[in-house]
């Protein structure tokens, strides 16, 4: 390891240059246009998803009061539809482009219980049907669901927990994932079940 006391633009290419001359690094691989295209349709649909939570939470609230007024009411309501039906048609666009050449990945994600259309969507999308990987320890580390411990002399800061560098939104699709399969699928709850029992930590 190479500590340096400068930490400049051109002190870090220098830096990435000997390590890229010791170490075998892959050529980088653009994204498709499919892929560019998918990603900014997740964006823009993640933006109208947000919007649409505070407009429900207003619709529950104004039915909770007895007497919501039937002029804020129909605007929320009417607001309500239009966000449906814009999330509905990015989604009917997200599963059209990754059809065309991602068929098998996406067959194969949404056979698997607990995993939602979008959510295998996103998978394939942000890892090109799983080609960026060689090994399932590589997507582990990409994902940031690699177990880290935390240890300085005799110190131990807690038990082992995963190390949460990554793609933040595809951990956090890949949990709800988990957890809807921890209880509705048998065989993921014994595994759950008998790794709780070691002392390994619920997350």
């Amino acid at each position: 390891m190479k500590l340096a006391k400068v930490k400049t633009d051109k002190s870090d290419v220098k830096a990435i240059c000997e390590y890229a001359i010791i170490n075998e690094v892959p050529l980088y691989t653009a994204l498709t246009d499919i892929q560019s295209k998918c990603l900014q349709l997740f964006r823009v649909l993640d933006s109208y998803l947000k919007k649409r939570i505070p407009t429900k939470n207003k619709m529950h609230g104004a039915a909770v009061l007895g007497l919501p007024s039937k002029i804020v009411y129909r605007s929320l309501r009417r607001n309500r539809k239009d966000l449906d039906k814009v999330i509905e048609g990015i989604d009917e666009k997200l599963l059209s482009l990754v059809k065309q050449d991602q068929q098998h990945p996406l067959t194969s994600l949404t056979s698997i219980p607990s995993t939602g259309i979008r959510t295998a969507l996103f998978f394939i999308v942000c890892t090109d049907g799983f080609k960026k990987f060689q090994t399932a320890s590589q997507l582990c580390s990409y994902v940031g669901i690699t177990p880290t411990i935390r240890k300085s002399g005799s110190r131990v800061r807690g038990g082992s927990r995963i190390s949460k560098v990554g793609n933040r939104k595809l951990r956090k699709l890949l949990f709800l994932c988990l957890f809807n399969a921890c209880k509705h699928n048998k065989a993921c709850k014994d595994v759950y079940e008998g790794i709780v029992n070691k002392g390994k930590s619920k997350k």
